[in-house]
């Protein structure tokens, strides 16, 4: 695996692009290292030894979904009367996400939704909508939204950006759940929304979604469940008989739930939905303009021009897995998920936290957890990792239903368990940041992580002496 911080790794071997070149070079040439890049790169997770990222790992569905994006790849959803393609496609993603999550038992409203660009996209389009709505229906100038720590940072990320204030939950350590009567505490007149995820990212665990849109309905407020992580495994989970608990549109209190379908729907990165108990309250995410010189300019989102190519992968994947494909999927993710568990709970040294399903999340009271991550890395593994506690984490995906893997996963746990005890207080190589466990980071060290982020930027904007 590659350094996170390495911001031109492909330099010794391909050099650089340090100007637009006066001619182009020859397209079967660049093709040819591109190819050798993406299959070095595909090495990381084909094995199985990865953690989330990769959620299907099928060459065969991804050749699949290639030829669908590159058939409508060039077109714009936004020019729906050149590309009506976009309508059926983003029409009925909808309709069966929908589906997917019980809107036809809502009676009282008509339920709707958006196709965004990811997770982040979302979550960021949804507390939009409850801030506009908190404005122009409940006369709200100065919003709140308060979400469980846990929750996902796209949370703090949209608060930021929208200028409402975020009001964070401490969870049970012992859960990792919130308290549905501390979320209480906090909401006053001014709160538009609060959060629930199914499940949050650092745990898998589902947060008591049922008291919390019970709270919502009373309160007067609304209720976003994150299901960007779970949202198209954790339905099948509850058909196959886990214990998996409603988290979706059956709940009178819900009225939004984000789900990404290029996590668990196995779709190309870039797509996700957000879903809306009552289209009038989607219909706040509508920005117009009527009185531009260059025309009457409307946007159903904050995205304007989108290729219809992921519109297309997006939906070619839903109407060729169906649910029984999903369900097979999901038997074999949450089987593998309990072999892994089966694994840690055999050393003592080790805790899993909470109750977890497809994802789950580990500590140890006994050493530092990160030298466990050190080992591992070693034998090519690679786990998220957490803190406040340090933790590791690691969300099965399809890759690691191949054979031997879970088996793998046990025997070289063991040695890595072992190696930790051997550590003694030595410090750790490796920390925690989200997206990557660089070494030599203290994971409280938030100044010195800026620091290093701000470097890596800078660095990408640089250009390497010759």
């Amino acid at each position: 695996m590659a350094d996170l911080f390495d911001s031109h790794p492909y330099s010794e071997r391909f050099g650089v692009a340090r100007e637009l070149p006066e001619r182009g070079r020859s397209g079967e040439e660049l093709l040819g290292e591109l190819r050798q890049m993406a299959s070095e790169e595909d090495g990381v997770w084909e094995d199985g030894r990865c953690s989330g990222t990769m959620y299907c790992g099928d060459r065969d569905h991804y050749a699949f979904l290639k030829e669908a994006f590159g058939l409508f790849a060039h077109q714009n959803a936004l020019q729906r009367d050149m590309c009506p393609s976009a309508t059926r496609f983003e029409g009925e993603i909808i309709a069966m996400v929908l589906d997917l999550f019980n809107a036809g038992e809502v009676t009282d409203a008509t339920p709707a939704g958006m196709v965004t660009s990811g997770g982040t996209g979302s979550i960021g389009q949804a507390m939009l909508v409850y801030r506009e709505h908190g404005r122009e229906c409940r006369g709200i100038d100065r919003p709140n939204i308060v979400k469980p720590e846990t929750a996902h940072p796209a949370f703090d990320k949209a608060c930021h950006l929208y200028g409402i204030e975020l009001r964070r939950v401490e969870v049970d350590p012992e859960t990792t759940l919130v308290r549905p009567a501390d979320v209480a505490e906090l909401i006053d007149e001014s709160t538009v929304a609060i959060v629930g995820s199914a499940g949050n990212y650092g745990y898998g665990t589902i947060d008591p979604i049922s008291e919390l849109a019970e709270l919502a309905l009373e309160r007067g407020a609304g209720m976003h469940v994150d299901g960007c992580l779970g949202g198209f495994i954790l339905p099948f989970g509850e058909e196959l008989g886990y214990n998996v608990p409603p988290f979706d549109f059956r709940l009178p209190g819900v009225t939004s739930i984000s789900a990404d379908t290029h996590k668990y729907g196995y779709g190309l990165k870039g797509s996700s939905t957000v879903l809306f108990r009552d289209r009038e309250l989607r219909n706040h995410a509508y920005f117009f303009q009527p009185d531009w010189s260059g025309g009457k300019y409307f946007s159903p989102g904050i995205e304007g021009s989108r290729s219809d190519g992921l519109l297309a992968a997006t939906w070619a994947s839903l109407v060729t897995i169906g649910r029984a494909g999903y369900r097979g999927y999901a038997r074999g993710i949450f089987e593998a998920s309990a072999a892994m568990r089966d694994a840690v709970r055999s050393h003592p040294e080790l805790r899993i936290l909470g109750e977890p399903t497809f994802l789950f999340a580990f500590t140890s009271d006994e050493f530092d957890i990160y030298h466990v991550n050190d080992e591992m890395k070693r034998r090519g593994w690679r786990f998220n990792g957490l803190q406040y506690p340090n933790a590791l984490h690691f969300a099965v995906t399809r890759p690691q239903l191949q054979p031997g893997v879970t088996d793998a996963f046990a025997a070289d746990l063991a040695d890595a368990v072992a190696y930790a005890r051997e550590r003694g207080d030595e410090p750790a190589e490796s920390a925690a940041l989200y997206g990557g466990v660089p070494g030599g980071l203290n994971p409280d060290a938030e100044g010195m992580i800026r620091s290093v982020m701000e470097r890596l930027l800078d660095a990408q904007q640089a250009v390497p002496e010759s």
